[in-house]
């Protein structure tokens, strides 16, 4: 894609959104298996619920600006995606891994919260209110989750996990 203008731009940004969002739903029913905690699997699977409308509206974002939602892979995104993998595959104490999904999960969260920040800030250079104000709505829920992510934390998970180690660890 030919990038000429601020408006070819924020579609492209768009489109990285879609292609990132895309992948963080086939990821979250594996986050969600992995965890320990009801509390955080039920978390995930709120989230997910939510990133399909969040695909759903950057597929409308899309059209609004005259082009398709397709066409571009987000990197970023498949690596924090890996991340969480090697999260999943970790072995040790309930919680402690659990607490590692949470920032795995932060991590995706505040990658998007950037993504949707510079998307707003195109659409409004470029005078497109209706599109910063879907975006604005989805950003509001991603620091939301990121928010609840620290919560769930906060609520029990640093409480289960040990803090100390009687084994040092493998360096």
């Amino acid at each position: 894609m030919m990038l000429n203008s601020l408006s070819d731009l924020l579609l492209d940004q768009v489109r990285d959104l879609h292609s990132a969002e895309t992948q963080l739903v086939a990821a979250l029913p594996k986050m969600a298996k992995g965890a320990s905690s009801a509390n955080l699997q039920e978390l995930f699977s709120e989230h997910l619920e939510q990133t399909r409308e969040h695909v759903e509206r950057l597929k409308r974002i899309a059209e609004m600006l005259g082009g398709k939602p397709t066409g571009k892979t987000c990197k970023a995104m498949k690596g924090l995606i890996e991340e969480g993998k090697e999260a999943l595959g970790e072995k040790g104490e309930d919680a402690v891994l659990d607490v590692g999904l949470v920032a795995a999960a932060q991590r995706v969260e505040h990658y998007e919260i950037a993504a949707y920040g510079t998307a707003i800030a195109l659409a409004q250079k470029v005078g497109n209110n209706k599109v910063v104000a879907i975006l604005e709505k989805t950003l509001a829920e991603e620091k939301d989750a990121d928010k609840l992510l620290t919560g769930v934390c906060e609520d029990h998970l640093f409480e289960e996990a040990t803090v100390e180690s009687e084994e040092p660890a493998s360096r």
